[in-house]
């Protein structure tokens, strides 16, 4: 899009965002300790049965926090084309893990965290929020999901 372009309807953007989960490979994955120190990362992610699925090593900070806050944000996209994603957490092992959710996370990333050798949990994100936006011209109507449900 240019910057001139009109602005997107929010039909529009709940397809483009939708396309952008089942086509993207990585996510940036913001979370807190309890205590308020924030952590940012990127992770590879598979959009799975309308909830995001993501791996690492359980003890590792990311880990830790999306465990015990049960809340993270994503964010797709470069700043003229943003998708922020607040949603709720549930954690499953390696061994607990829905299968389907862990198929669809090797198939989509080539990756089996199940048979590392290090504690890899998964993290099923299901979105509360979402936001999708061109630049400040979009910034009008951003909100495409509220309280888990989409708006359009």
């Amino acid at each position: 899009m240019k910057i001139m372009d009109p602005p997107r309807g929010p039909e529009r953007r709940k397809a483009d965002v939708l396309a952008r989960l089942e086509s993207e490979l990585d996510i940036w994955v913001a979370s807190a300790s309890a205590d308020g120190t924030p952590c940012l990362v990127p992770l590879s992610f598979v959009w799975h049965d309308g909830a995001l699925w993501l791996s690492t090593v359980a003890t590792n900070p990311t880990g830790r926090n999306l465990r015990d806050t049960g809340r993270a944000r994503l964010a797709l996209g470069h700043t003229r084309d943003v998708v922020i994603i607040d949603g709720a957490v549930e954690t499953f092992t390696a061994a607990g893990v829905p299968a389907a959710a862990a198929e669809a996370f090797q198939r989509r990333t080539g990756w089996d965290p199940r048979g590392s050798g290090k504690p890899y949990a998964y993290f099923q994100v299901r979105p509360e929020s979402v936001q999708a936006w061109h630049e400040e011209r979009e910034l009008k109507g951003r909100h495409i999901m509220r309280d888990g449900a989409w708006v359009v």
